[in-house]
């Protein structure tokens, strides 16, 4: 039997150790005689799930003390609304709209910002749209908003494979907001640096339908009136996340992840396998110019690597060829074509070697 492996951006991969443990616990969650889909959220097994997600993953990122972690429903593209109606309201005055600054450097960025401006003035601090999204503009060239409501920075772009592995300066005491949903939990992170960190989980950390919201406590409970209640953060925080019924089967398989990161030895060593894979498919990418990555090295998403056949008449073959072998959902997205290979967390080396093997022989033939 051919070995499956799945490159898709997302929904993505899971491990395998984690699959297994929950279909052993389908019908039946340690003896409660329950599956965790039906169990009350209120009630102390699945209270029991929660609390250990929420401890795992406050010690794999060294969240501090004072930032709430919160599981939100929604998904990352929503908490482009639920942020900027949480935040704006602590610098707003007078009735004036609050200002947020954004950094364009692909696709999601852009979508943040559209969403952004229907609660507030936003202004495009830096954009790389004149270079394709291919690298971030130099700090240098930012043109920041003294006392903005918050700097909103898309730190890995799904789309562009355009990633910061930096944390910028900003003006005072300005928050910095991180959409890091396709590389939370795949290198290390300065949790305090940061006012607000949100993900998607459908990428590093579980199935579709959790969002991740760690965010400093000093930026709860200046929602906007506007504000809906389940998403005001002050009530999710002081409700433990279950304010309203939260996506439980969700977050007990964030949990199984969190557990098997730890097992793996937490994100010290997730993040130098993580190295070892790009390097080694871009290095393929690279060898000669058959394949054409356009991102500039120093930007280079460690988790997305899209890239291009040079002779595009050839993608369906490659495509193909691909799926005969068990490489699946390599084509890019469909806003800029070519293909893309998200290599997360739970993708092993031995997926991304067979890619590389592949990407090799489909060249030279």
């Amino acid at each position: 039997m051919t070995t499956i492996y799945n490159f898709s951006a997302g929904p993505a991969v899971l491990p395998k150790e984690v699959l297994r443990q929950a279909a052993s616990e389908m019908l039946d969650w340690q003896g409660s005689g329950m599956s965790v889909m039906e169990m009350s959220h209120r009630g102390p097994e699945f209270i029991s799930i929660y609390r250990t997600a929420e401890r795992d993953l406050r010690e794999l990122l060294g969240v501090p003390d004072n930032y709430r972690i919160l599981f939100m429903q929604g998904g990352g593209l929503s908490q482009n609304a639920v942020i900027p109606l949480n935040l704006v309201g602590r610098v707003q005055s007078n009735g004036q709209p609050a200002t947020i600054d954004f950094v364009r450097t692909g696709s999601w960025s852009g979508k943040s910002i559209k969403e952004a401006a229907r609660y507030a003035n936003v202004n495009v601090a830096a954009s790389a749209e004149a270079n394709g999204y291919t690298a971030v503009p130099p700090q240098s060239a930012w043109q920041l908003t003294p006392g903005a409501a918050y700097l909103h920075l898309c730190t890995n772009e799904t789309i562009d494979g355009v990633e910061i592995d930096f944390v910028p300066e900003v003006p005072g005491d300005v928050p910095i907001v991180a959409d890091m949903s396709s590389h939370i939990l795949s290198r290390a992170v300065d949790v305090s640096k940061y006012g607000l960190i949100f993900g998607g989980a459908q990428k590093n950390i579980g199935p579709a339908g959790v969002t991740v919201v760690i965010v400093r406590d000093d930026l709860i409970g200046h929602a906007l009136p506007i504000c809906p209640s389940a998403f005001d953060f002050k009530n999710v925080a002081e409700n433990e996340s279950m304010y309203n019924t939260p996506p439980t089967y969700g977050i007990y398989i964030a949990g199984l992840v969190f557990r098997w990161l730890k097992e793996q030895g937490g994100i010290a060593a997730m993040e130098r396998k993580n190295i070892e894979k790009a390097r080694l498919l871009y290095a393929a990418l690279d060898a000669d110019d058959f394949y054409q990555n356009r991102v500039a090295p120093a930007y280079r998403s460690r988790m997305n690597v899209p890239f291009y056949l040079r002779d595009e008449s050839k993608n369906e073959a490659f495509l193909a060829g691909a799926k005969a072998r068990g490489l699946l959902q390599l084509k890019g997205h469909k806003s800029v074509g070519g293909m893309r290979a998200s290599i997360y967390n739970a993708m092993p080396i031995e997926g991304v070697q067979a890619l590389v093997d592949y990407l090799n022989e489909f060249a030279e033939r």
